[in-house]
Order: C-alpha cells, then sequence, then structure tokens
C-alpha cells in the first residue's frame, strides 16, 4: 500500500489561509498521506519576519538580561491568530507561559529555536486531528551532537505504528540527557526524510514555494527551466555547490532505503514539481541537468619539479592545511604543481601560518594565492554519454570572453568544476546555461 509523508516549508504554514491550503493537500489522499513534519511560520509577506527569526531575537535579548516580552507577544500573536482564524479550540497558553519562562531563565539556544516547529506543529495537528508527536521523543542525538540515525528509526516507527496519523515538528530532536538539540537551518527537511524512512514510504513530498528544482538560480538565469527527474548524487552535486531547494543532508536517511522525493508547491499543488530518485533511466533533452555554483574561493598553488616523485607531498601540504583548521574544496593537481582550493573566508586569518606551514613541510620553488575565485558545477548523468560536452562548455566561456581558471572533472564524470574570475560569475552561468538548455 502506498504511503505518503509530508514535510510542510515555513512559507507553506505561515498563517491560516496556508494551513487551509496545506489540509486540502492533505485531505486529497487521506489513506496515503498520514504522516506530517511542519516547520515553524514563515514569513506572510516580504516585510515579514519568520517566528523562528523572532525565537532567535528572544534568546540574544534574554542572553543580554534585556526584557523579551515585547517581541514574545509578536509571537504568541502569531500563533493566536491563526488559530482564530481557523476558527479551532485550542489553548496554549500554558505552553507559551513555559516557553517564555525557560527563555527569560537562559534556556539554551537550540531549545529556543525549535520552539516555534513545536508549536506549529500542535496547531496543525488540532485543525487535522491528527495526533501530535514531539520530536523529543523519537528524534535522537549521541553524546558528541551526531544524529543517531539507528536508534532514531528504531523509536520513530515505534511510534508510527501505533498512530496511522500523525503531526510531528521539524527541526530537532533530543540529546541523550533530554536536552533539544537542533539540525541546521532547513533540517525540517532532515526530519522529513528521517520519518520517510521510519514509515517505509512510498515517497517523501517535501512542499515549499517553488514547482521544483529548477536547473540554475533564477536570480541569475530568467526563467531557468524546471527539473522533472534528479538523481541524489546529483542532487548532492548542486547542493553542495550552492542550490538550495532541499537542505543537502535531507537526502541520506530517504537515499537509505532509496525512497523517492517529490518536490511541490503549496501554492500550486497541480504541478508535477521535481522528482528526485535512486537512479532513472529518463535523460534531459539538455545533457546536462543543472547548474550551480558559488563565490568566495581562493587558490593555493605549490610549484616544484618532480613532485609528483615525491612520497607523501600531498598529504604534507593537505596536514598543514587540516593542522590550521581550514578544509578544502577542491584539489587539481599536475606533474609539478598542485592547487589547493579553500573558502577565502576561511583561509585567510590563518593564511601566513598556512604558507609559513607547507614551506617548511615540502620546500617548493614557489608558492602564491589567488583569491577571487568563483566555481561552477555543471552537473548531469546524461554528460557520461554525451560526447563533447567539456569543448561545449569551455567553447561557451570562450565566446563569452570569460577565462577559465580552474578544471575539476569527477572520476564519475557526473559533473565538470569549472573556476572562473568572480566578476564573471554571472557571465559563465549564462553563457554555459544558454549553451545546453533549448
Amino acid at each position: 500500500m502506498s504511503l505518503k509523508v509530508l514535510k510542510f516549508g515555513g512559507s507553506s504554514l505561515a498563517d491560516a489561509e496556508h494551513f487551509r491550503a496545506v489540509a486540502n493537500i492533505i485531505k486529497a489522499e487521506p489513506e496515503v498521506r498520514r504522516y506530517v513534519i511542519a516547520s515553524a511560520p514563515g514569513k506572510r509577506n516580504k516585510s515579514d519576519i519568520k517566528v523562528t527569526d523572532m525565537l532567535y531575537d528572544c534568546y540574544e535579548l534574554a542572553a543580554h538580561d534585556n526584557d523579551i516580552s515585547e517581541i514574545f507577544g509578536q509571537i504568541k500573536d502569531r500563533y493566536n491568530s491563526i488559530i482564530r482564524d481557523l476558527g479551532i479550540e485550542l489553548d496554549l497558553t500554558e505552553a507559551f507561559d513555559k516557553i517564555e519562562m525557560s527563555i527569560s531563565h537562559n534556556a539554551g539556544r537550540d531549545y529556543v529555536a525549535s520552539r516555534g516547529e513545536y508549536l506549529n506543529a500542535m496547531v496543525l495537528a488540532k485543525y487535522l486531528d491528527f495526533h501530535f508527536i514531539d520530536a523529543k521523543k523519537c528524534i535522537f542525538f549521541k553524546d558528541d551532537g551526531t544524529f543517531d540515525a539507528e536508534r532514531t528509526n528504531e523509536v520513530t516507527r515505534e511510534y508510527l505504528n501505533k498512530y496511522e496519523y500523525a503531526v510531528i515538528p521539524g527541526f530537532y530532536g533530543s540529546m541523550p540527557n533530554g536536552t533539544i538539540k537542533t539540525f541546521s537551518r532547513g533540517g525540517s527537511d532532515i526530519t522529513g526524510s528521517i520519518v520517510a524512512r521510519a514509515a517505509s514510504a512510498t515517497l517523501y513530498e517535501n512542499w515549499t514555494d517553488v514547482s521544483g528544482f529548477l536547473m540554475a538560480d533564477p536570480r541569475c538565469i530568467e526563467n531557468p527551466k524546471p527539473i522533472s527527474y534528479i538523481t541524489y548524487k546529483e542532487l548532492r552535486e548542486l547542493s553542495y555547490m550552492g542550490a538550495t531547494v532541499l537542505h543537502e543532508d535531507a537526502i541520506f536517511p530517504v537515499r537509505y532505503s532509496k525512497i523517492p522525493i517529490n518536490i511541490k508547491n503549496t501554492n500550486r499543488p497541480d504541478d508535477k514539481g521535481t522528482f528526485i530518485v535512486p537512479q532513472t533511466d529518463e535523460v534531459s533533452e539538455d545533457v546536462i541537468t543543472g547548474i550551480a555554483g558559488k563565490t568566495g574561493f581562493s587558490t593555493i598553488t605549490i610549484e616544484k619539479d618532480m613532485m609528483n616523485a615525491e612520497l607523501g607531498f600531498g598529504r604534507r601540504v593537505l596536514q598543514v592545511i587540516e593542522e590550521n583548521g581550514v578544509s578544502f574544496e577542491h584539489f587539481p593537481s599536475g606533474i609539478d604543481t598542485m592547487s589547493v582550493i579553500c573558502s577565502t573566508k576561511e583561509l585567510m586569518p590563518k593564511r601566513a601560518d598556512i604558507l609559513s606551514g607547507i614551506c617548511k613541510a615540502v620546500n617548493p620553488e614557489n608558492i602564491f594565492v589567488e583569491e577571487n575565485l568563483a566555481l561552477i558545477a555543471i552537473v548531469g548523468r546524461g554528460m557520461v554519454k554525451a560526447k563533447g560536452t567539456a569543448a561545449r562548455i569551455f567553447n561557451s566561456l570562450a565566446n563569452a570572453g570569460v577565462n577559465v581558471r580552474m578544471i575539476d572533472q569527477g572520476s564519475c564524470e557526473l559533473n565538470i568544476i569549472v573556476g572562473v574570475d568572480a566578476n564573471d560569475y554571472i557571465t559563465a552561468l549564462k553563457a554555459i546555461y544558454n549553451e545546453f538548455v533549448k
């Protein structure tokens, strides 16, 4: 039997009108759509403030012994307005008092941030007449703060077996000592994926305010095409490079169980959206699946004759970078040259120590740093069988007057990453997109 787990983002649960839209979506398939993950209320308009951000403000005020009553009063008004407009009988006074008291007495930041999802899930459960399951009872972290996947899966499955219909707040779980711990921002996506795995769902529907995943950033490319099907691997590559429709860590629980994800638009529920699948034979007519990129990178270039014959050369270079607490993004190399690409923000405070350390470790003939690098990932399962893909990429950049500063291709041929000057970033994106997309 089909079973769907649904996650609704903050924009989908911002006010009573959106709650009604969510209820209509769930009631359209009542025997299938049985488990729902709720986010905190998002913005109702461009000038509005997300409830989670208001809670963070409360935390900061309390941390400096300032009064939180005004901002917390606005939070209460948001929820009471939704309850009143939905016409449901639900009194959150006790919950509000407990939360306000906890914040005033310097409750942990994670606890404070999680209360947006907690309260919204309670409201949604009441409106749908579903059971409310507090995420702290079934989603667990270990003592070191890492997610406890197997215990979570076991306990969550036990809860779902008890209740045919349930709403679970996203974004948080609990530590072994019972304190609240959150995932990173966007973590409700992860909660939905966790519940989908525990429920052995046939589909995880992730409802947001866009009709699926787009081939490129709409802030850079005008009206980019939507993606119909994308594999887990392709999504990881694009998410890593800045594409933000779905929290990248949300892939792993469902990927483990080979459960497909469907990104859908709450405001346009009939749109097909994007299906994220373990694998598919469907290949885009455009060859590539998507393009994504980031700015803000620097390159450390090391030159030394015969470095390829020097055992442990690369390891010693990377060890210096690791010892300085900096992670590297890419590691392209030649026979006598090696480049390490890092985030400029991470590198700059440690730049002198890293360069000095590398000089001591490998005694290079030359070492220098170049800044203002942007990385662009061109991703697509169709690239493996399409001849001339790399040539088309580089010809399009050359024709646009963009100089390529770095090239890196994964061994699986799923993606090609090019580095360009940050000033050429938008021009490069447009050139590549226009070359492939019909």
